[in-house]
């Protein structure tokens, strides 16, 4: 049995290492990035077995990000397409507090993934199953394929987690309403900040927003407050946790690693507070170093985030 299991799109980055405008860019970092498999490397990071599926062009990109995975010791189940390229994400920091990330992804391999692509056995084997509304917003083909992934884990009692995770660039407010409103009602847990929620539903305050949302049907409603911390609503208790203080260098991921945490943490049994101070922990981490995925912490490394801030360790 594989703790979790998620899919979606996952992209080769380039990261300007000047800050301005990429333009005058000339050195870039190469990587990778994408929302899901973060996930995936968050939670195995945090001890538990995750796989992530997916389709990578059958190019130098795809074998960057197959192999990175695969060291990460996540089990990787990806479709290899001849015809389509890897995706391509560019980020420059515009200013010292503005990241501008950019996404070449029109007629990528991960854009044409399908229900084909997966492995409904692994899928229905998963103690939990976690998509994000990226993937239905790339293709008619990758939105079926979260709603049949979405049945094969409901089929096999699975906890179904979703992340809102808004993409402008991919298709509006209105687009993403609906499709969230019609699914919301078939998972167990939901991750949104308050702007993403209000995709959802309206209502004033996170607690009340948190309620609004739990009335579509998830169990577990955890909205992130960014600086604010971040609030979860489980089984109509409202709790609320107070953001770590950290020095932020880049915040993109974040969201993917408190996500992770809380995750990581219910599968272990942990009690409310603990997967809600987890997942605050593991989101702290992500924002301290460049990277989307590169800074998430490891069991060990969550009691840093307590010890005195002295700069040194010995």
């Amino acid at each position: 049995m594989t703790d979790l299991v998620t899919f979606g799109e996952t992209m080769a980055l380039f990261a300007a290492r000047r800050t301005g405008p990429l333009r005058f860019a000339r050195d870039f970092d190469l990587g990778f990035g994408g929302a899901e498999s973060n996930v995936a490397i968050g939670v195995r990071r945090l001890g538990h077995t995750a796989a992530w599926l997916g389709r990578l062009g059958a190019d130098e990109f795809g074998d960057l990000i197959w192999s990175a995975l695969a060291g990460e010791g996540v089990d990787v189940r990806a479709v290899r397409d001849p015809d389509a390229p890897t995706g391509l994400m560019i980020k420059g920091r515009r200013t010292a507090d503005l990241i501008d990330v950019r996404y070449y992804r029109k007629d990528s391999a991960g854009s044409r993934l399908s229900a084909a692509d997966l492995d409904s056995g692994l899928i229905g084997s998963a103690r939990v199953l976690h998509v994000s509304a990226i993937t239905p917003a790339l293709s008619a083909s990758a939105r079926e394929a979260v709603r049949h992934a979405i049945a094969v884990a409901r089929s096999s009692e699975a906890l179904v987690s979703l992340d809102v995770n808004f993409r402008r660039a991919l298709w509006t407010p209105e687009e993403a309403g609906e499709w969230l409103r019609e699914t919301v009602g078939d998972v167990d847990v939901l991750f949104a900040t308050e702007a993403e929620g209000r995709l959802i539903a309206d209502a004033e305050g996170p607690a009340e927003l948190a309620k609004a949302l739990a009335a579509y049907g998830p169990r577990h409603v955890l909205v992130k407050l960014g600086a604010q911390g971040a609030l979860e609503l489980s089984d109509g208790v409202v709790r609320r946790a107070e953001p770590y203080q950290v020095t932020e260098v880049d915040a993109v991921g974040a969201g993917d690693a408190f996500a992770a945490g809380w995750l990581a943490d219910w599968l272990a049994g942990a009690e409310p507070e603990q997967r809600l101070s987890t997942a605050c922990a593991a989101g702290a981490f992500a924002v301290t170093s460049q990277g989307d995925w590169e800074s998430l912490p490891r069991r060990a490394d969550l009691d840093l985030l307590g010890r005195p801030a002295d700069g040194v360790q010995r």
